[in-house]
């Protein structure tokens, strides 16, 4: 994946890669302690959030992040949980397309944002079993660390 700006393809290819063998709330907690883990390691301003389908299991704020950087997570996996994509995804998309996300669908602003950070869950075969979100970074930025930790939990 490029530095800045992921192709549609590279981030499809990415989700295909990145199903786990199983999902329950142990394995939500793992991913986002792994990406407090780093995050701390690094002295990012992050709101994390892991989702078990709807059921948010870990969620988590760090010194420099606002409680804005949770509302931020919480509409990118609303995002992920409408279209079964990363967030990052669909705002490429729209942008490719030239469309604005929340007028083509109907999705009210306060609750949709389509903005990098939000990453679908899918156990391997396909199923979509919740999401992850990172807010407080340039969203490609987000997008990368979420990603990047759910391999490293692979």
């Amino acid at each position: 994946m490029s530095l800045l700006a992921p192709t549609l393809s590279e981030l499809l290819d990415e989700q295909e890669k990145l199903q786990l063998p199983h999902f329950d709330y142990d394995v939500a907690w793992q991913l986002g302690a792994k990406i407090r883990e780093r995050a701390v390691a690094a002295s990012l301003p992050i709101a994390i959030e892991v989702r078990h389908g709807n059921d948010v299991v870990f969620a988590c704020l760090l010194p420099g992040a606002t409680i804005d950087n949770f509302n931020w997570a919480r509409r990118k996996c609303a995002v992920v949980h409408r279209f079964q994509k990363s967030s990052l995804y669909m705002r490429i998309l729209a942008e490719e397309k030239g469309y604005n996300l929340n007028e083509r669908f109907a999705l009210p602003v306060l609750d949709f944002a389509p903005s990098g950070g939000a990453v679908p869950l899918f156990l391997k075969g396909g199923l979509f079993v919740g999401s992850v979100a990172v807010s407080g970074l340039p969203d490609v930025e987000d997008h990368r660390l979420a990603t990047e930790c759910i391999a490293e939990l692979l």
